[in-house]
């Protein structure tokens, strides 16, 4: 029985004549493959990937596991379409906090059209993307309640300055709730999900190390997908924190050339989270933002030197 996702926080939903992904229960996510080019770019890259020798067992694990293509009926109901199958990264979690980061100060490729150039350079232009080398394209994070779920809207998420992207980074690792404006991010568990030998920076500096030296692709406007299980971290268990790689359909090959972009890009989000892992008190800004429920919510950050924008 195939249905529709309910943790995906970014990329391309269905709806408005566009299927959009499917999930079935035993751990498979089917991404429908877009009918231009971008479509046979990520299917050819991770046909090439899963059988590239040059890529070590190690660095393997940071990318979903493919399991090939396949006919299956669309979600929009438009008929059977040819479907990536992947390894859904978040199977077997109950409460799942999930954040999409975007990498590169650059998103798009450059063989791509003039028009598509500029459509990606305005946005990366009003997003952090050009002056942080990444952007938050979107999260969700569960509160302490089991019913407490915060997913911003995406258009706001994107475009936050160097300050709100802090404010969400820190939300992401905090257990009071990111819904209430009188509480300020505690980062309670920064250290079992940032932190430690198998949390997320560990996770993010061996991708790093790898990446300053590969040039077999270049990951244009790939992004990487932080997850961790606050549930279990809330009654005093281990984080599960995991980070993948996604989104493929702007991948180039490399020709012997280090992918500076990315490799650029990642260390800017290593910087942010080793931060907060060695200041967590330091004091950022208050961002207002729209839950998914369209109610205005402010993220508040620490303590006495804190300023107020609202998006």
């Amino acid at each position: 029985m195939l249905k529709v996702p309910d943790h995906q926080v970014a990329g391309h939903k269905g709806g408005h004549g566009q299927p959009g992904p499917l999930i079935d229960d035993s751990g498979r996510f089917y991404k429908p493959l877009q009918d231009d080019d971008r479509g046979a770019i990520e299917a050819a890259f991770y046909t090439s990937f899963s059988s590239n020798t040059r890529v070590p067992d190690h660095i393997r694990r940071f990318f979903p596991v493919f399991h090939g293509t396949q006919l299956i009926e669309a979600s929009d109901g438009s008929g059977q379409r040819p479907h990536l199958v992947l390894e859904d990264v978040v199977s077997g979690r109950s409460h799942p906090s999930v954040m999409d980061v975007k990498i590169g100060s650059r998103t798009w490729y450059p063989e791509a059209s003039e028009d598509y150039i500029q459509r990606c350079f305005e946005k990366d232009r009003k997003s952090s993307s050009l002056c942080l080398g990444f952007r938050i394209s979107g999260l969700q994070l569960y509160g302490s309640e089991e019913s407490e779920l915060w997913k911003p809207e995406r258009k706001l998420v994107q475009n936050l300055s160097a300050d709100g992207v802090r404010v969400v980074l820190k939300n992401f690792v905090s257990s009071n709730s990111p819904i209430d404006p009188n509480l300020n991010p505690d980062c309670a568990f920064a250290s079992s999900v940032y932190g430690g030998s198998s949390g997320i920076l560990a996770q993010l500096l061996e991708l790093k190390s790898w990446f300053e030296d590969q040039t077999i692709y270049h990951l244009n406007s790939c992004s990487v997908l932080m997850v961790y299980e606050k549930k279990k971290v809330l009654k005093g268990g281990s984080s599960d924190a995991e980070v993948k790689l996604i989104d493929f359909a702007h991948v180039t090959e490399g020709n012997g050339i280090i992918d500076h972009n990315f490799v650029g890009g990642l260390c800017s989000l290593i910087k942010f989270i080793s931060e907060i892992l060695t200041s967590p008190d330091e004091c950022t800004t208050k961002v207002c933002l729209q839950n998914s429920d369209n109610k205005n919510e402010i993220l508040t950050s620490s303590n006495e030197c804190t300023t107020k924008v609202c998006l």
